[in-house]
């Protein structure tokens, strides 16, 4: 009993329809031919394995063929009979492996015969396949031939390399680039042909054996053969398919990639060992996690990946892609790959894989001791990752606040500092308890900051958000409802602000307009950056702070603290609608700023804000005046002193006028 030709033999196609994946070579080659339209020289093109040789034979079977021109083969005719698949072949068609026979003898050989007409056929028909390895004597000898051929003459060129092709051949053909075969192509593909075998091939092998034939539809067919040869009863399934071509089990790439994401360092030496003591390839071991980042990055990226076809996997395993891209961030995910694609070039001629495949781990446990942007960037999704899975820890602060709700009890403390009205000071404390969350012992902090409070006269509200000023840190995790006002809705309006502050006083206006920036607002607390320490204390001490406090009330309706900081990269009179504070770091206030939920905005402030604002033509005071009005002095001031109140100014030094 004779043994069965391998699957790519047994499998060859014999018409251009049967050819999977070229349809861009196949479909222009079918309609040169039934319009009898074909060149005399042919150079297909591509990797190895995708088709090249078997156009060529269909080509030369459909020139041949008894009813041409015609775009496929009719199968039925002597010359179709014998170039078929298993056939003896035509006198008319001779192949030349160019690998044994691309010397300039041999080009000298085949010139002298190719003069001579064909036997039986229409065509002589030269399929030169390794054309690449002939040499440039070789072709030259050859030029003139295919320049100008007899009629009888086709010349069909295969070659992997056609650059190694000299010029003067290739431009005197028709150039068809090959192809590798799409995946989803291929997959079916193998179905079709295991159901023809009868073998049963189970979905979760199938993408190894795609995988390992690299879009070559030979080599894929030489590993499914390999396979169905040692197939049982249960065909071919994943572990037959994991053990014979060497792949690492999906088990074993769950395990690493499940310790990366928690950061277990024990489990993921633990899964190297593993690939160590059962003899695994670490190099190949590199290659499977590095596919199964690239799958979870597109998880992460595409969430509807797998709809979109974008990965082809079974569904269980499509659960679990989903279930570890969201135990990474995406600067994780891209950071973990790079790592493992810069490992697998070090793996070439490495004396110690292992100590090698060990770093790589390590470099991706320990993104702290990365300092490139990505190292930056996997941190900052970690810190965020945590944030979002603590997500129920601040929840859980007011439930806390009902235990100290007998915090009127320690209230009376701070009631004797403010003399005149200890009553409506327990009052406060239970309103302050409802609307900010305090951890119990912070109630510790109001007495220093009460001093500050008692400077200047300022609503009942103010004290309130200093007992809450731990809190900050967890204001921004706190979601804002619609609309309350932002740090961008405040910079929007800050020309309007401008002008009331103008009507109020003009110094205060000239001040903020030529050497302040809003710079960042948090709770109830709204932060003026200035250009120079000078600016900040002629603001404070003019109090202008004042001025801004009214304008605000009266533009937004809200009463906030003023606080002024010293910004030397303050852009004065730049108003970045645009920025929300995020792309700028916030200038730490002098004081601790209390976190306190965001202000509700009146309907009439949000309807203002929808209108387009533009400023109010107002009478100018001095319109009126005249150059030759008396002087009237209401108060007589030293020009030092005026000087030092208003701007700031200090006298260095004095010299006598002459």
């Amino acid at each position: 009993m004779d043994a069965p030709l391998a699957l790519y033999r047994r499998y060859r196609p014999e018409t251009f329809a049967e050819v999977i994946g070229q349809a861009h070579v196949t479909d222009p080659l079918r309609h040169a031919l039934a319009a009898n339209r074909v060149n005399h020289a042919y150079l297909f093109s591509g990797p190895r394995g995708c088709g090249k040789t078997t156009s060529a034979r269909i080509l030369a079977r459909a020139l041949n063929c008894e009813k041409a021109p015609i775009a496929d083969p009719c199968g039925e005719c002597q010359s179709c009979r014998d170039l078929a698949r298993g056939g003896p072949g035509s006198i008319d068609v001779i192949e030349i492996d160019a690998a044994s026979h691309g010397g300039v003898d041999d080009a000298r050989d085949l010139r002298e015969r190719a003069f001579f007409a064909p036997v039986s056929s229409r065509y002589k028909v030269y399929i030169i396949d390794e054309a690449h390895m002939v040499s440039p004597q070789g072709f030259n000898a050859l030029l003139k031939l295919v320049e100008e051929p007899p009629p009888h003459l086709k010349f069909i060129f295969a070659t992997t390399e056609p650059d190694k092709v000299i010029g003067t051949i290739r431009s005197r053909t028709h150039h068809y680039p090959f192809r590798l075969v799409p995946p989803k192509a291929l997959g079916d593909y193998l179905m079709q042909l295991c159901e023809a075998e009868g073998v049963t091939l189970a979905p979760t092998a199938l993408p190894l054996v795609v995988r390992a034939g690299q879009g070559s539809v030979r080599d894929t067919l030489s590993v499914l053969d390999q396979l169905l040869g040692g197939a049982g009863p249960d065909g071919v399934t994943y572990d037959l398919a994991v053990q014979l071509l060497g792949y690492t089990p999906d088990s074993l790439l769950d395990e690493a990639i499940d310790a990366f994401a928690a950061g277990d360092g024990s489990t993921v030496f633990g899964v190297v060992d593993k690939v160590i003591e059962t003899g695994q390839d670490p190099r190949r071991f590199a290659e499977d996690l590095l596919q199964r980042l690239r799958d979870l990055v597109i998880v992460a990226a595409v969430p509807d990946a797998l709809d979109k076809g974008l990965l082809d996997v079974p569904g269980d395993r499509a659960e679990r892609l989903v279930t570890q891209a969201n135990g990474f961030g995406p600067s994780e995910l891209t950071r973990a790959a790079d790592i493992v694609n810069a490992a697998l070039m070090e793996f070439r001629g490495a004396t110690a894989p292992r100590l090698l495949l060990e770093l790589m781990c390590a470099r991706i446990l320990v993104p702290g001791a990365d300092n490139s942007t990505q190292g930056f960037q996997a941190r900052l999704d970690r810190v965020e990752r945590r944030l979002h899975m603590d997500g129920g820890a601040p929840e859980a602060s007011p439930a806390a606040v009902h235990p100290p709700a007998v915090q009127p009890a320690p209230a009376p403390q701070p009631t004797p500092a403010p003399q005149p009205t200890p009553a409506p000071q327990p009052v406060a404390a239970p309103v302050q308890a409802e609307r900010v969350e305090p951890a119990p012992p912070v109630q510790a902090e109001p007495a220093p900051s009460a001093p500050p409070v008692a400077q200047r006269p300022a609503p009942v509200a103010e004290p309130e958000p200093e007992p809450a000023a731990p809190a900050a840190p967890a204001a921004p995790q706190v979601e804002e409802p619609a609309g309350t006002l932002t740090i961008a809705d405040v910079r929007r309006l800050w020309p309007e602000i401008l002008d009331r502050i103008r009507d109020m006083r003009r110094f205060a206006w000239i001040m903020l307009s030529q050497n302040a920036q809003v710079m960042a607002l948090d709770g109830q607390v709204l932060t003026i950056a200035l250009v120079n320490a000078g600016a900040r204390d002629s603001f404070i001490n003019s109090g202008s702070a004042d001025y801004v406090q009214k304008a605000l009330h009266q533009v937004l309706g809200v009463t906030w603290r003023i606080e002024a900081i010293v910004d030397p990269g303050t852009r004065p009179g730049v108003v970045d609608d645009y920025d929300d504070g995020s792309s700028r770091p916030a200038a730490a206030p002098t004081s601790s700023a209390p976190s306190t939920p965001p202000v509700a905005v009146p309907d009439s402030v949000r309807q203002a804000m929808r209108e387009q604002h533009s400023p109010q033509t107002r009478e100018d005071p001095d319109a009126s005046a005249d150059r030759n009005d008396p002087v009237v002095d209401h108060e007589v001031l030293d020009p030092e002193l005026l000087l030092s109140r208003e701007l700031g100014a200090q006298v260095i030094d004095e010299h006598p006028a002459d």
